[in-house]
């Protein structure tokens, strides 16, 4: 029992009836295939529902205690664990609705419960009202479910068209229904279920709410009766109740009752049609097999005693309550039994059949037709059912073609009838009293039948046989039900009823005549016989049957009484004419007249209104003239109805425009008058009347120069009547029938909306245009649009009135009651929203031309009106006023639309916004109905009802399209809202803190701590549905623009930095918003691309913004959650319990590479990819007859604009407008002819417009997607945690992803203009890609599995991976041929590119550098082991896997020959800065790989080497602008460093260098300016700056950036031009002389920055190769003497220089420099300390080099060396400082250095070279075993290579920024060391060669010997050496005086100084260092001659 005693939360008394109903709905309505299996289940779940049909269950003793005790010991709850305790006071409710609806305690419980979780949805209401509405839902969805499933069945009056399982299956399940007695239950409940019975008992329990809460349970009710009687209806109509159902239905019927109006009410007219169909037995006519088919499913013929039985129950019956229906239903019967007396064999039958007659006449005896008219097709539900009216179509026309003897008894009858009247009337007696009406009563009722035609059946067409042809086929529908073509038989009667019924008429039948034909009259082809059969009664052939007058239904004997009656009029005389109220007499007419001529005037009306051809006939007929005699009756005193009539008619006759224009003029000349009768009578129908034709005539045509010649043209007189006289006063005016008020409103609001409609303001309006009138100047009117606008901008009446107007209208419309006029006030509502609406749309238009504009005229934005104070109830509340219409959207879907519009329309206003917010939610109570306003119009999709498909109406489909419209603009205005400061409208109706700041909101689910239901739960519910099945949110596929809005919304909620904590927390905690969503992308739905493609981008940014959200907070499991979804190619497992979680993980290289390819699916993102699609089509060009092509062009252009999104699309309904003004300016007879051809061009063009637009926007859309993509992508690659994609995961992914982007781009049908997005995407997948690689190579290092492998992995540089190690397959986890596959692509993409396109290309050009970098060697640590192989060693070496991709890459590129070249050069020399920089950085990469030296040939060849190197002059104007203090961009810079860079690369090359020096690019650099700009250095300014230098460089460093460039050229190329070696120097010395000043000045500075040094070290290099005294000998210039001086002079200085670099660097004064150093430099401190001190030993080593290279090159023998250094070995060269004065002529600054200073340098060298070696092996040490270093280390290691956020780094990130820091550092030590010991091999070298010539060939001078012998001494030497010495005039003079002593001097210092100690330090560092470098040793040479010499004795 405990089981049954559980609660089902859902209540079972609702929510699995709402599934139900649901599911019926998806397979019948919807046609969900998924949905019949779905439906098969439900329907076997739930016969019982169905069989017990509203049966509840029932009250019981045990629930009762059990809900008794559920406060204390609670209840169970289905499908959750525990019980929940119930308060006290949901029980105490539980009991009293258990007791009003007669249910179980239990059931009671669940209402209440499943009311409260429904409660969000209905603000206001408690759960008890909700309990009373979710209870009649329940019922009511069983009753529709029941409906549906009997309207689904196989049977004869329609067909679904659903697939034949369901059709079976319905069928078979409603035929067990109906076997248990389903009939009697329908009829049953229908009888029981009140609408007044239940109000009275849910009143006395309070159950009854708001007015909207009675008027929705009234609702439900009456449709829970209304679909129950339906059941029944369907049921009949597909196949007919049996014998016992059948008499059960009458005996019903015979209990009925009417409505107080006289018509059944909507159930028994249900009723009375099942019974009808009952008897329906039309299917006689058809062909024979399908007859013989449906006879044996009637049980009329197929049950025994069927008929009988009916029969006699028919007959012999009681009187019904209601005679008529029981006269209905015989005349059906008698006409059943007609029908089955024509069936072949029914003689049994015979005693019923031929009563058949004897029961029509007690029909008609009852007033059949009359109650058809009254009671049946007056009912309201009548022209709602098509079914229904096609039914009484077939009684009447069975009656007219089955009894003809009847009707021609009615039409006798009637004739006698008509001679009593007359006879009575001659005799002045009464007429009698027993008169019957019958056939005036069938007239009547066939013209009600018909006047209304919803569904366009057009039936009344039978009753007309065609005399001729019509053009269009007839429109009869292929139901089962009716013939395809009715047999002519029946028509022919039919019509020849109407031809008879008009012969010789009788006067009392005369109007019910005309009645009958203006209903079937009624159709456009309807309209057309009846024109012809008045025509044709006319005419002169008829004249003989009808005497001298014609018929008196014909137009001739019409408009012939109207001409006599207005002549009468006008003569105003009696005329002696005959009584016959045919030719009318005296002035006034007699009652029945007018009435004759009313019919005539409607029927004339309905005939024009829809035959335009009857219409211009009419009114072109020369003797009748209508529309002038209709005006001139107008003008005479006539009764106001008729005059009302005569003005609807010229207002159908106004439809044509061509009858319009004319109209207008002739309503000028006549001036009708509305007089003040009407008030009096408190009727308007003149008013209404008058205004209904303006409104047409508006329409039709508008004459701009109305009234021209009579008063000042124009419409304003009518416009001031409309609004003074008709609208002004409309509400004060006492009205008799109250509807009558709005029906005014309603119709002159029209007028306005449609004047200010057709308006588009224009300059001219703002003009005062004079007009001549009976000679004078006047003001013409203003267009009528102009004066509407300028009223509803200023506070005016009429704006008041309006605003007054939607007041009222809301406050009636709360009420939910029905009162008069209802609809009319609805309308005239519509047309006030609508003329602000267009009121905004226009206002800015007009004010800005008014500003303009002379006028003096004040208007006030409307936006800022509507904010005004509203005198009745002195608050702003017209917004809100507004606003609350949203709150009827269900009921008025138009009302709510406009609202929205404007809402929408005024949101765009910051200011305002605010104020609204703070409107709106002044009053808690208006502030919810806003709020529930809003979210009902979103949510309105699950209140349309589903809508029978052939049924669906115009109607209905229109309001479902407003619908949409409606929750479209609401999402604009929320978008529109979210780009405003808060507060604004979108942050309260998304439910967002106000008060507080936005950030701090708590969103929640609905109902969860008294949160409301907000638009934000409405948008996230539009798009959760469906979420749940297979096929993704419904919305996307149904409505798509719905769907982007809402996920464009969602994104702004997550990207603006307000409201994206809480939007995020909320989707991703309550909702999992994102995961649901993207499991279904890619969405497909190719109609609506435009909208799918910015559905999913919206998405897209959505889910970047969390994946980077999540990686940011450390949000593991969701950010792993996503990328999962999206990256994953395996499909997704439905987790097991940890078993599969392990194997999963760890998934190997091996068996990754494995392709399974059954189990691998696509990738998400990849398949986004795929929905994108590239190709677009383009519109076909113009072909243009009549327009010329440009200048359509030109103007299509004008009529551009920007729309919503920012895209440019063309306003084509301006072009329109512009392109018809065109034609209509046209004059002459030839443009009026080719009129038709030049608006089917202007059609045209617009189609090829809206397809350009249309192609815009897809662009725009597939661009928006790919970003939005690649957007997704990049965060996926840069923002997430590495770790959670595995290493070779990642290679794989970038690898699919790129490779798929380049087939799509390189697809022939790609649109070009998706390039830079996909080259973008390339760009950042190459990066990464690269990345990945290059890691994955480092790893070996890392994880090598035997640390002792190290070093060797490390110098063997990976040529030879241990081979026990995983053999890598190729390079990387991806292989080499995915590699070269990808690369070639890349290629491919940028010759597409071709001309064009250079940012593309500079994105590819990127991607291309990061590929090539791939196949680049990574920084390796110069261990100093390598050099232990041998050189054969080194050759056999197999091709390490870097240089085979290298080799296998260059031949690739190669492959592409000089295509691919001219691209690549032609970027490099002109175009986008950063494209020529990347460009020449490819060349770069390329030339320094190309073995073959293609590349390189090419350049030379081509001539793009030569543009490079002459664009050199160019840079230098643009560099020179570049040292001022503030630059302007530092672009040129960067290109030109870029520039230089490439050339020093192709200078490296043997052959490049060669070709620079052809192309003469030194002699280019000599000429640049720029180097002599060098701006002056402050030591304590610029430099002794201590904040960090900013972004922008310092002057100084900009000219070191320019200068240091040309200086690593020029040593470039004097280092590998071996061939043209001198000729390089020469040209390099000229450079070096041509900035001789700067170049001193660089020698001469005392800074000892990094920057500073390394200018030293580069120039000191150049010099020591260039500045040689040989090379003046090979300069090419012709030099003279003199030149050749000042050459010699420049070297000379430079030499000087260079030694005095010595004592700076070499000697003991460096220490100070280091000192001074290490103040200097603050923040990078470590690595510019190495760059320091590398270029302090760089300077050394190439001045030593230099005084190497002087030596050798001025001595070729031994005995006449040249000197540079002074016998002594104290660091100054002289000892006797007085001495100084006698040189300084000669060098004023400068001394000759002592040989001491290189014994120093030695020394120091030594030492420096042990320290260097010991840090070298430190760190070697240390980099094999990183993992063991201490924290502090690493950490230190760290932060040199990156100062800050080292904290922030993972431990394994901060190993890699460690090694990456001993690398360098090994690296430096490598280089000091190399420098080392050239250093120490060149001092000794120097040492040897000066101790030779001094203690060997050195010939000393005593001090007494005169000057003049040293003179001569010098001369003869210059004489022997004139080889070498002329550039060495100066060393001469300091080594003139070396004494005895100093020689001796000499050699003793030197044994001190060149100890033991040194000697084996020497040796040492030849043993360590120089023996592995190479096979020679220098060193222990010279060391052996150094102590040789210096024990020789001097004798």
């Amino acid at each position: 029992m405990a089981t049954l005693l559980a609660v089902n939360s859902a209540a079972s008394l609702w929510g699995p009836y709402k599934d139900i109903w649901q599911t019926v709905g998806n397979a019948l309505w919807r046609r969900q295939p998924e949905a019949v299996h779905l439906l098969d289940m439900i329907l076997k779940k739930h016969k019982p529902d169905f069989i017990s049909l509203f049966r509840n269950p029932p009250k019981n003793v045990q629930q009762h205690e059990k809900v008794q005790k559920a406060s204390t010991e609670g209840v169970a709850i289905q499908g959750q664990q525990g019980t929940r305790l119930l308060p006290e006071q949901l029980i105490k409710e539980a009991f009293i609705l258990s007791d009003l609806f007669d249910i179980g305690e239990l059931a009671a419980v669940e209402l209440l419960l499943a009311g409260e979780h429904q409660q969000p949805h209905f603000p206001g209401l408690t759960r008890g009202l909700v309990a009373v509405l979710l209870y009649w839902d329940g019922k009511r969805c069983i009753a529709n479910s029941l409906k549906a499933l009997i309207q689904s069945r196989r049977g004869k009056t329609w067909t679904l068209e659903l697939s034949p399982e369901l059709v079976s299956m319905t069928t078979r399940f409603t035929d067990e229904l109906m076997e248990q007695g389903l009939t009697y239950k329908v009829l049953t409940l229908v009888s029981q279920i009140d609408v007044n019975n239940e109000f009275e008992k849910l009143q006395r329990e309070r159950g009854l709410g708001s007015e909207k809460h009675r008027k929705e349970v009234s609702d439900l009710i009456k449709e829970c009766r209304q679909s129950l009687a339906e059941s029944l209806f369907a049921w009949a109509c597909q196949s007919p109740l049996g014998k016992d159902d059948t008499l059960l239905l009458i005996g019903h019927l015979e209990r009925v009752s009417v409505e107080a109006n006289g018509s059944l009410d909507a159930v028994n007219l249900a009723l009375l049609m099942a019974l009808l169909y009952c008897f329906d037995i039309s299917f006689i006519e058809q062909s024979t097999e399908e007859r013989d088919d449906m006879i044996h499913q009637l049980p009329l013929l197929t049950e025994r005693q069927y008929i009988a039985t009916v029969h006699s129950r028919l007959q012999d019956s009681q009187p019904w309550k209601l005679p008529g229906l029981q006269a209905t239903v015989r005349l059906a019967w008698a006409l059943a039994l007609r029908g089955i007396s024509q069936l072949p064999d029914v003689t049994a039958l015979a005693e019923f059949t031929e009563a058949d007659e004897a029961m029509a006449e007690l029909a008609v005896a009852d007033n059949v037709f009359l109650f058809l008219t009254e009671a049946v097709v007056v009912s309201e539900n009548f022209y709602q059912e098509e079914f229904y009216i096609r039914r009484i179509h077939n009684l009447i026309t069975d009656f007219l073609a089955l009894m003809p003897m009847k009707v021609k008894q009615l039409r006798n009858r009637a004739d006698e009838d008509a001679r009593m009247i007359h006879m009575s009337m001659q005799m002045g007696n009464e007429p009698p009293i027993s008169l019957r009406r019958d056939l005036e009563h069938l007239m009547l009722l066939i013209g009600e039948l018909y006047k209304k035609n919803p569904f366009n059946l057009e039936l009344a067409l039978e009753y007309w046989c065609p005399s001729e042809p019509l053009q269009t086929s007839t429109i009869l529908g292929s139901y089962l039900g009716v013939a395809h073509q009715r047999p002519p038989q029946r028509q022919v009667v039919l019509s020849k009823f109407v031809r008879q019924m008009g012969d010789l008429l009788p006067p009392t039948i005369y109007i019910p005549y005309l009645k009958m034909l203006q209903g079937l009259a009624n159709g456009p082809q309807c309209a057309h016989y009846c024109f012809s059969l008045l025509k044709v009664n006319g005419s002169s052939h008829v004249e003989n049957i009808q005497g001298a007058g014609g018929s008196p239904v014909s137009w001739e004997h019409f408009f012939h009484s109207l001409m006599l009656y207005h002549e009468h009029l006008r003569k105003d005389l009696p005329s002696a004419d005959s009584v016959q109220y045919r030719h009318l007499p005296s002035r006034g007419i007699t009652q029945k007249e007018q009435d004759g001529l009313i019919a005539f005037l409607q029927l004339t009306s309905t005939i024009i209104t829809w035959s335009e051809n009857a219409r211009l006939a009419l009114c072109e007929h020369p003797q009748w003239t209508p529309v002038v005699v209709i005006l001139g009756l107008l003008q005479c005193s006539i009764p106001p109805v008729l005059k009302a009539e005569l003005l609807k008619t010229l207002a159908a006759f106004g439809k044509s425009p061509e009858i319009a224009a004319s109209l207008w003029q002739s309503l000028e000349y006549t001036q009708v008058e509305l007089n003040e009768i009407e008030s009096r009578c408190e009727e308007y129908p003149l008013t209404r009347a008058f205004c209904h034709l303006i409104s047409t005539l508006v329409e039709s045509s508008f004459p701009s120069n109305l009234g021209a010649g009579l008063r000042p043209p124009g419409f304003d007189p009518y416009l001031q009547f409309l609004r003074d006289s008709v609208f002004l006063r409309f509400r004060t005016r006492a009205y008799r029938r109250a509807a009558e008020k709005w029906e005014v409103a309603e119709v002159v609001l029209e007028v306005f909306y449609k004047l200010l409609r057709d308006y588009e303001p224009q300059l001219e309006d703002f003009v005062d245009q004079f007009v001549e009138l009976q000679g004078e100047e006047i003001i013409a009117y203003k267009p009528p649009g102009f004066s509407l606008m300028y009223h509803l901008l200023n506070e005016s009446p009429m704006l008041e009135l309006a605003l007054s107007l939607l007041e009222e209208g809301v406050k009636q419309l709360d009420t939910y009651a029905p009162f008069p006029g209802k609809k009319h006030l609805e309308k005239a509502v519509q047309h006030c929203l609508a003329l602000l609406n267009l009121t905004l749309q226009k206002e800015n238009l007009f004010m800005d031309l008014l500003r303009e504009s002379q006028l003096a005229l004040i208007v006030s934005p409307l936006e800022q009106l509507l904010q005004g104070i509203n005198p009745r109830t002195k608050k702003a509340d017209n917004v809100v006023n507004i606003a609350r219409y949203l709150y009827h959207g269900n009921t008025n879907p138009e009302l709510a639309f406009e609202s929205a519009k404007i809402l929408c329309c005024i949101s765009c206003n910051s200011n305002i916004q605010i104020k609204l917010v703070g409107d709106f939610t002044h009053d808690q109570s208006i502030s919810q109905r806003l709020m529930a306003g809003f979210v009902e119009c979103l949510d309105s999709e699950d209140m349309e009802e589903f809508v029978r498909l052939e049924e669906g109406s115009e109607l209905e489909k229109k309001l479902a399209g407003i619908r949409h419209e409606t929750r479209i603009h609401i999402l604009n205005l929320l978008i529109t809202s979210l780009e405003r400061n808060p507060p604004n409208l979108a942050l309260y109706l998304l439910g967002f803190e106000l008060k507080k700041p936005v950030s701090t909101t708590n969103l929640q689910d609905p109902g969860v701590l008294g949160c409301p239901r907000t638009c934000l739960h409405a948008i996230l519910n539009i798009l959760e549905k469906g979420t749940e099945g297979r096929t993704g949110p419904v919305a996307v596929r149904e409505s798509p623009q719905l769907a982007e809005l809402c996920y464009q919304v969602i994104y702004q909620l997550c990207a603006c930095s307000d409201t994206s904590g809480p939007t995020m927390r909320y989707l991703r905690t309550s909702q999992d918003f994102l995961f649901s969503q993207l499991q279904h992308l890619p969405f497909s739905n190719k109609e609506y691309e435009i909208s799918m493609l910015n559905q999913m981008s919206w998405l897209m940014k959505t889910a970047s913004i969390e994946l980077r959200v999540t990686s940011l907070n450390r949000q593991r499991s969701h950010t792993q959650r996503l990328l999962h979804l999206l990256l994953d190619d395996m499909p997704v497992k439905p987790y097991s319990d940890g078993e599969g979680g392990l194997e999963d993980e760890n998934r190997s290289v091996s068996g990754f590479l494995h392709f399974d390819t059954a189990t691998k699916v696509r990738r998400k993102i990849l398949s986004i990819l795929d929905s994108i699609d590239f190709s677009q089509e383009i519109p076909e060009p113009l072909q243009l007859d009549f327009f010329d092509r440009a200048q359509i062009e030109q103007v299509i252009a004008n009529c551009e604009h920007k729309n919503l999104r920012g895209q440019t699309v063309c306003n084509v309904k301006l072009l329109h407008r512009v392109l018809v003004a065109e034609v209509n300016a046209l004059q002459g007879m030839a443009a009026i002819g080719q009129r038709p051809l030049l608006m089917e061009e202007i059609s045209t063009i617009l189609q090829y417009v809206v397809g350009r637009n249309k192609l815009l926007q897809c662009l725009h859309a597939k661009r928006h997607a790919l970003e939005s993509w690649r957007q997704l992508v990049e965060i996926i690659l840069t923002a997430c945690p590495q770790d959670l994609i595995q290493a070779e995961d990642r290679q794989l992914i970038i690898r699919d992803i790129l490779q798929d982007v380049h087939d799509k781009i390189l697809d022939d049908e790609a649109a070009q203009e998706l390039m830079p997005v996909v080259a973008g995407a390339v760009f950042t997948l190459t990066a990464h890609l690269s990345q990945a690689v290059r890691t994955e190579q480092k790893q070996p290092l890392v994880l090598g599995p035997g640390e002792a492998h190290y070093a060797f992995m490390l110098d063997s540089s990976f040529t030879s991976p241990p081979p026990a190690e995983n053999p890598v397959v190729g390079f990387a986890s991806i292989g080499d041929s995915s590699l070269h596959i990808i690369l070639k692509k890349l290629l491919d993409f940028i010759l597409k590119t071709g001309g064009g396109f250079q940012r593309v290309r500079t994105h590819l050009y990127g991607s291309l550098l990061y590929y090539l970098q791939i196949a680049q060697r990574p920084d390796e640590p110069d261990t100093l082991e390598a050099a232990k192989k041998t050189m054969w060693e080194r050759l056999t070496a197999p091709e390490d896997v870097f240089s085979k991709l290298q080799r296998e890459n260059i031949a690739i590129i190669e492959s592409y020959g000089a295509a691919l070249m001219e691209v690549v050069c032609r970027d490099a020399c002109d175009g986008h800065e950063i494209g020529r920089m990347l460009a020449l950085a490819l060349l770069d990469r390329i030339v320094s790989v190309d073995k073959q030296q293609q590349w390189l040939l090419y350049l030379s060849n081509s001539g793009y080497l030569k543009v490079l190197v002459d664009s050199l002059v160019e840079d230098d104007r643009t560099l020179q602008s570049l040292l001022t203090p503030q630059p302007p961009l530092l672009k040129a810079l960067y290109t030109y460093e870029s520039k230089m860079a490439f050339l020093t690369r192709v200078a490296k090359i043997q052959q490049g260098a060669l070709e620079l020096l052809r192309s003469g690019v030194i002699v280019r650099l000599a000429q640049c300016q720029v180097y002599d700009m060098r701006p002056e250095m402050d030591p304590q300014g610029m430099f002794g700056m201590r904040d960090p230098p900013v972004f922008i460089p310092t002057p100084v460093d900009r000219y070191r950036q320019i200068l240091l460039p040309a200086l690593r050229l020029c040593q470039v190329i004097l280092t590998s031009s071996m061939a043209q070696h001198l000729q390089a120097a020469g040209q390099v010395l000229q450079f070096l002389i041509s900035h001789s000043d700067t170049i001193q000045a660089i020698l001469r500075c005392q800074d000892v920055s990094a920057g500073s040094l390394q200018e030293l070290a580069l120039l000191t290099g150049i010099i020591s190769k260039a500045a040689l005294p040989g090379i003046l000998s090979e300069l090419d210039v012709d030099v003279n003497e003199g030149s050749l001086m000042e050459l010699q002079g420049h070297i000379g200085r430079f030499q000087r220089q260079c030694l005095g670099l010595l004592s700076r660097f070499g000697g003991s004064d460096r220490l100070r420099q280091f000192k001074f150093q290490d103040d200097n430099v603050e923040g990078d401190r470590v690595s510019k300390k190495d760059e320091v001190e590398l270029a302090m030993q760089q300077i050394c080593a190439n001045v030593m080099e230099y005084c190497q290279s002087l030596m050798l090159q001025s001595s070729p023998t031994f005995q006449h060396g040249v000197c540079l250094f002074t016998p002594s070995l104290s660091e100054t060269s002289n000892r006797d400082g007085p001495r100084q004065d006698t040189q300084a002529p000669v060098v004023p600054y400068w001394r000759l250095p002592g040989l001491g200073i290189i014994v120093y340098l030695l020394k120091q060298s030594a030492n420096d070279f042990f320290s260097y070696y010991d840090s070298h092996r430190r760190s070697v040490n240390k980099l094999q075993n990183v993992e063991q270093l201490p924290p502090d280390e690493i950490k230190e290691l760290c932060q040199s290579v990156m100062p800050a956020g080292v904290d922030k780094i993972s431990t394994a990130q901060k190993y890699v920024l460690a090694r990456r820091r001993l690398v360098k550092l090994i690296n430096n030590r490598a280089k000091l060391l190399s420098l080392c010991s050239f250093i120490i091999e060149t001092c000794l070298f120097i040492l040897w060669r000066h101790l030779e010539y001094y203690l060997l060939h050195c010939t000393p001078t005593d001090s007494q010997e005169s000057l003049f012998a040293s003179r001569t001494l010098f001369k003869s030497r210059r004489l022997q050496d004139s080889f070498t010495s002329e550039s060495n005039l100066d060393f001469r003079s300091g080594l003139t005086i070396v004494s005895q002593h100093d020689l001796d001097q000499l050699q003793a210092d030197t044994i001190n100084a060149f100890g033991e100690s040194l000697q084996k330090k020497l040796l040492d560092i030849e043993g360590l260092y120089s023996k592995v470098r190479s096979r020679y040793s220098f060193i222990q040479a010279l060391v052996r001659r150094v102590r040789g010499l210096l024990r020789i004795s001097r004798n």
